[in-house]
């Protein structure tokens, strides 16, 4: 009896065989290496047909022949940043309130409109004629805004706010160009307009909104759309340029990119921090007992109408020691954020999380969808984001498929309705792909969970790899396409016993622009949209591999 070695075949294939005997031949060996160290995984790619993986972790885990190994969730919190503690009216004394100061809400009112068009006025006789808005705003035009800063508080005094408490100094332009605050409501921006007159930086949107677009173009606005590499990094050479020059106001930032509750403050964005100015820390408090003027989830309209029926709104602001970047190290602008994220949370005395604007889109979407409890589908988008490189767009893609797949009040998903979606039947590959998301082993899954073992595979190196030489295996050589007999036959490789149904359920999820074949771009956009999904062409694959 010949030896053997660890990597040689127990059942040799002979090679002497009858001609009648090669209709019975066996298939190919597959030889699978053994590697105590971490295998490096390579996918078919020309000549390089070498796939290395770890025989523990094949049976377990469907994604292996990636190099996806299992993945850790990120830690998670149970603050809610957003949410207005006082949607709606409650309570016998708010409703006295309400029917007493009915009469003065609509004093309050007219004296809003007055104000509002003295300043709309005023604004764009200072902006007339005015053509070099790439320079400081001349004095002389400088010196007209003093009366819509007058109006701006004016505005305040008629939402209620009849006096503000101050705590602290604006520190001089010299030694702070750049302030950053929290943002709690609508009123913060109105108050620093009034108070510091500063440049402000802020979305695109906000130049079309009537009244508003025209004022803060006289602030010499910096708009950004949050969703352009490019806008954004023009926006920061916009700020270093402005913080640079005594000539140009302040320049004030809401590094949060949206409004909070005020009980917490979530991620900082960059953009504050990248120039490397010193900055002036301010923090803004709405104390209350029976209305909270956050705007959170609560309209435009009825927060305004509830501010206009109050006896009076209180509003603390305090401005912080300025804070510095480290002159002895060069700080990079995450570890600057951090600092005066912890400077801000301390003085409110309330914690920071990883939320974004990213959990206000996935919050919208599941209103959109009339979910139950829709702060059940934040998932601290700046972690994940940091972890994975997703974007907020693709977070909010991912959730429309999470979404569809009817998750409970309790926003879990059960392993059937996970399969309808991705229109896989029950058996043993489709279970070990619910369970690599379902590590807790409790036959549901939550959105993140979902989110990030699906961001955690598609973003694996190797991925897009593979999508490439999926295609390769399942079409035929010459072709650019791939039909849906074709494709049936490579699925029989991993779900052995579909049905024709089955099969052309699957090939019209892949087929994503509908002409009845699937092209390089179509499977590629469907396995982006379901990363999971790759694991359906890993025998293919280790197929192409094997000689």
């Amino acid at each position: 009896m010949s030896d053997h070695t660890v990597s040689a075949p127990l059942l040799p294939f002979s090679t002497h065989l009858s001609d009648s005997d090669h209709d019975q031949a066996p298939e190919p060996h597959v030889i699978v290496t053994v590697d105590d160290d971490d295998g490096v995984h390579q996918l078919p790619n020309g000549d390089d047909h070498q796939l290395v993986t770890h025989i523990s972790e094949v049976d377990d885990n469907p994604y292996a022949f990636l190099g996806a190994k299992r993945f850790d969730m990120p830690g998670s919190t149970t603050v809610d940043p957003f949410r207005n503690n006082t949607p709606r009216i409650e309570g016998v004394y708010e409703w006295f309130k309400i029917v007493v100061c009915l009469p003065l809400a609509l004093v309050r009112l007219l004296l809003f409109g007055l104000s509002l068009m003295v300043g709309y006025v005023a604004t764009r006789v200072a902006l007339y004629g005015w053509k070099d808005k790439h320079n400081p705003m001349p004095k002389w035009r400088s010196r007209l805004m003093c009366v819509t800063r007058s109006s701006a508080r004016t505005i305040l005094f008629s939402f209620g706010y009849q006096w503000i408490r101050r705590k602290g100094k604006p520190a001089p332009r010299e030694i702070a160009p750049v302030v950053v605050s929290n943002h709690v409501s609508y009123i913060d921006p109105i108050f620093f307009f009034y108070e510091l007159f500063p440049t402000i930086v802020a979305s695109e949107s906000h130049d079309s909104m009537p009244f508003v677009g025209t004022i803060i173009r006289a602030m010499q606005v910096i708009y950004v759309n949050r969703f352009s590499p490019t806008s954004r990094k023009h926006a920061v050479s916009e700020i270093k340029r402005k913080a640079s020059c005594n000539q140009f106001p302040r320049v004030l930032l809401f590094p949060e990119g949206t409004t909070t509750n005020g009980r917490a403050i979530i991620s900082f964005q960059l953009g504050a921090f990248i120039p490397g100015y010193p900055i002036q820390p301010v923090i803004v408090r709405y104390p209350h007992v029976h209305f909270d003027q956050s705007w959170g989830n609560v309209s435009l309209g009825m927060l305004m109408f509830r501010m206009f029926t109050q006896f009076h709104n209180f509003m603390e602001v305090e401005y912080l020691p300025v804070v510095s970047p480290h002159e002895n190290q060069k700080e990079n602008a995450v570890r600057f954020a951090q600092r005066t994220g912890h400077a801000v949370a301390t003085a409110l005395n309330v914690v920071q999380t990883s939320h974004s604007y990213g959990d206000v889109l996935l919050l919208a979407k599941a209103l959109e969808a009339n979910q139950e409890n829709p702060s059940l589908y934040f998932v601290e988008m700046a972690a994940v984001e940091a972890a994975f490189h997703l974007s907020s767009l693709e977070a909010v893609e991912f959730l429309d498929v999470f979404l569809s797949m009817n998750p409970d009040s309790k926003g879990q998903v059960e392993i059937q309705d996970f399969l309808r979606v991705l229109r896989l039947k029950p058996c043993t590959l489709s279970e070990k792909m619910f369970g690599f998301i379902d590590m807790q082993k409790s036959g549901k899954m939550t959105f993140k969970q979902f989110l990030v073992g699906s961001a955690h595979i598609l973003k694996q190196p190797l991925f897009h790899q593979a999508c490439e030489s999926a295609f390769t295996a399942c079409g035929d050589d010459g072709k650019n396409y791939i039909l849906e007999q074709e494709f049936g036959y490579s699925l029989m490789l991993s779900l052995p016993g579909l049905s024709n149904n089955e099969i052309h359920g699957l090939f019209t999820l892949f087929d994503t622009d509908h002409d009845g074949k699937i092209s390089k771009a179509d499977l590629i956009a469907c396995l982006r949209r379901y990363p999971l999904l790759i694991a359906l062409f890993s025998p293919c694959l280790l197929q192409q591999t094997c000689p």
